[in-house]
């Protein structure tokens, strides 16, 4: 199939058709990038951080908290679990300010160092290094994989490509393995997956998470970075003249060219840049740095690393690929300078915001009642006269256990002259379990005017440690 082409319309005669002249292809084939392998400072606290948000996306999962799964959301029982905490879907307001305190976050980073996130713990990027990883391992260095994927097919080569692959798709279905068992006991999920018991949306979201893991890391790479990533439209928008970010020092490094290591470059006219071509190389998205800052730059530092391996080699002063900012570029402040306008009002603001909101979230965490109960009228008989002349309302409270602990609660209700509770007035839940109890309440008839009166039901344990008050009405004919 070929593409469209992009031409130019050239009118040939009033009643005739236009004859498009082709001058280019609309589409351009993408150049698969090959990163070289780096060391180097940020190079090793790329490493550190893999290593960190795996060991604790894989190992949360397994970890126990008393008798369950320490870290588990269980969408089927509509409980949530996060160590000692058991959280309802009425505690919905927790995951809200959990988002926007990510939110916040992902600014203040944004302004002080760029884009940190990419570079050194986004999925994308941590997953994409690791798969990197194995490509390395199994079929070699730059230099070789290039020539391999060159070079005809072979039984060697298919046996390299194959082995690459089953590695790449045994870890990326461990991955959606574990990511399925944080909504569903990943012992049991274990014991299904064994048994070839598990559940047709287990096997699914297995699969999914499994497939959309080999084919972002394993294929797509850094076009998730430039093309479907949102991060790198917007990014611009946080960014201002004091951030930090990977810059290359222009002033420093041209006229770049090659020599030898015991040239002056003085003496040559050239600047600091050797024009080795080694930052394009080991950059993942596959830009040069030297041409600015660009929206494809994930600020891995890769070339930071690279060049300063360089520079040392010449016996040359590092820093030519660094991370600063463009007013520190241009104006030569020192470091100190530097860091002084990097914690400028804007960076303190966001601090300042991100800390109250935290405590506010922690507070709240440490404060808030371990007991939910939902109010809900019986539609089938809203109001009736009962023996003994009495008025009759009749509701269905849902009394819900947010402790891993029995409880017994005792239930009343005010706001009527003569309310008085007909229905048992304790009731005993499981440990996070939930329970719909039937309440009747009575009030003598002709003691209230017809209407709609508000009342408060009051919930709390028999032991006095939690307490609730929920509002309803209660309701009188006329």
């Amino acid at each position: 199939m070929q593409s469209p082409a992009v031409g130019k319309v050239i009118p040939i005669a009033p009643d005739a058709s236009p004859v498009v002249e082709a001058t280019g292809s609309l589409y351009e084939a993408q150049k698969k990038i090959y990163p070289r392998e780096v060391k180097g400072l940020f190079a090793r606290w790329r490493w550190i951080f893999v290593f960190l948000t795996q060991l604790v996306f894989y190992g949360l999962p397994w970890l126990e908290w008393g008798q369950r799964q320490a870290v588990l959301f269980d969408l089927g029982a509509r409980r949530f679990y996060l160590f000692g905490l058991v959280l309802y879907p009425q505690d919905f307001i927790y995951l809200t300010a959990l988002l926007v305190i990510s939110a916040l976050s992902l600014f203040l980073f944004t302004a002080v160092a760029g884009r940190l996130w990419c570079g050194f713990s986004c999925p994308q990027t941590v997953y994409t290094e690791i798969f990197m990883w194995i490509e390395r391992k199994v079929e070699g260095d730059r230099v070789a994989r290039m020539r391999l994927d060159a070079a005809p097919m072979s039984p060697q080569k298919l046996a390299r490509k194959w082995l690459k692959h089953f590695i790449w798709l045994a870890l990326a279905i461990w991955t959606g393995f574990t990511f399925v068992g944080y909504f569903s006991s990943i012992h049991e999920l274990g014991a299904n997956l064994l048994n070839a018991r598990m559940s047709s949306w287990e096997v699914f979201w297995v699969l999914f998470y499994g497939l959309a893991t080999y084919g972002n890391a394993g294929f797509l790479r850094e076009q998730v970075c430039k093309y479907m990533c949102p991060y790198a439209r917007f990014q611009s928008a946080m960014f201002d003249r004091d951030t930090l970010i990977v810059s290359y020092d222009t002033a420093r490094g041209e006229p770049r060219g090659s020599r030898s290591r015991k040239a002056d470059p003085a003496a040559l006219s050239l600047g600091a840049c050797v024009d080795c071509n080694l930052c394009v190389q080991v950059c993942p998205t596959g830009i040069d740095i030297r041409h600015g800052l660009q929206y494809e730059c994930i600020g891995c530092a890769a070339c930071v690393d690279v060049c300063d391996t360089v520079m040392e080699k010449m016996n040359y002063a590092k820093g030519l690929i660094r991370f600063t900012t463009q007013n520190a570029m241009v104006q030569g402040w020192t470091r100190r300078e530097m860091w002084r306008r990097v914690l400028r009002p804007r960076v303190l603001v966001y601090g300042a915001v991100l800390l109250a909101l935290c405590a506010a979230l922690l507070t709240s965490l440490v404060v808030r009642t371990p007991l939910k109960v939902d109010v809900v009228r019986d539609r089938a008989a809203l109001s009736r006269i009962v023996a003994g002349g009495k008025l009759e309302n009749v509701y269905r409270l849902q009394i819900m256990n947010a402790t891993e602990q029995p409880q017994r609660y005792r239930l009343s209700a005010e706001g009527l002259d003569g309310l008085v509770l007909a229905s048992e007035g304790e009731v005993a839940v499981g440990p996070a379990e939930s329970r719909w109890v039937a309440v009747r309440l009575q009030i003598p008839y002709g003691s209230a005017a017809p209407g709609s009166h508000p009342i408060h039901f009051n919930i709390g344990t028999v032991a006095g440690d939690a307490h609730i008050s929920e509002k309803s009405v209660f309701l009188v004919p006329r």
